[in-house]
């Protein structure tokens, strides 16, 4: 066996490779689909120790289709290139962020939205 090297994870789905423009799609789905509200997120740096992202904008309450949050992330990615950005599903039942996932890394092209 052989250890995998160290390496610094990004939130959830981070042991998988960057997600694709299709799978971004999907997840932002599948939040819209369970009643969750979507939001953008921007942070400087994805330390697991930052508790606190920057939210661009509102979260999106009237939010019906995965395109309404990509061009949401897209605006976000344009003036804050430099900036990791993450789409996030709060509950308004719970009360609480149910989940979250990075969609831009600063450097990285695999991220087009």
């Amino acid at each position: 066996m052989k250890t995998l090297p160290k390496e610094r994870r990004y939130e959830t789905l981070s042991y998988l490779p960057p997600l694709t423009d299709a799978q971004i799609e999907r997840q932002i789905n599948y939040i819209l689909k369970m009643g969750y509200i979507p939001a953008v997120e921007f942070n400087e740096t994805s330390d697991p120790e930052i508790y606190y992202w920057t939210m661009w904008k509102l979260p999106l309450f009237n939010a019906s289709t995965p395109q309404e949050v990509l061009s949401e992330v897209q605006a976000c990615r344009s003036e804050y290139s430099n900036c990791f950005i993450r789409v996030v599903g709060f509950d308004n039942v719970k009360q609480c962020q149910i989940l979250s996932f990075i969609v831009h890394k600063p450097g990285a092209s695999s991220y087009r939205y």
